[in-house]
């Protein structure tokens, strides 16, 4: 089992690879690792008139992503995100929650709209 600095030290790096693939994708990374009293967001991406508060999963297998992330978690990221959206977003923006997965040697899975607000 790996100690909670190993998780945390690859929870890292998959949220900045996350960001570059969003970049690549044309969305403005405009936060990270930003914490509420709601919860954390992981990353606040803006392309557009859309603001994505997302959520990253990073996995040792492929197979593992499909447990990673669930209602619970979604609802979390979701209460951060109202805590923090007059910040980031303008009163026509779209907002919304999107999920990252990723594991080695798969492409990133980017789950847009996984729960509207």
């Amino acid at each position: 089992m790996s100690s909670r600095a190993e998780r945390e030290a690859r929870g890292r790096r998959g949220e900045a690879l996350a960001a570059w693939y969003l970049r690549l994708k044309g969305w403005r990374i405009v936060a990270q690792r930003l914490k509420t009293p709601r919860g954390e967001i992981d990353l606040i991406a803006r392309r557009g008139r859309v603001v994505a508060f997302v959520e990253v999963k990073w996995r040792a297998s492929a197979a593992e992503l499909d447990l990673a992330i669930d209602a619970y978690r979604l609802r979390r990221v979701a209460a951060a995100a109202e805590a923090v959206a007059h910040r980031y977003a303008k009163a026509d923006d779209v907002q919304r929650i999107d999920v990252l997965l990723l594991a080695p040697g798969r492409l990133p899975r980017h789950m847009a709209n996984a729960l509207l607000l």
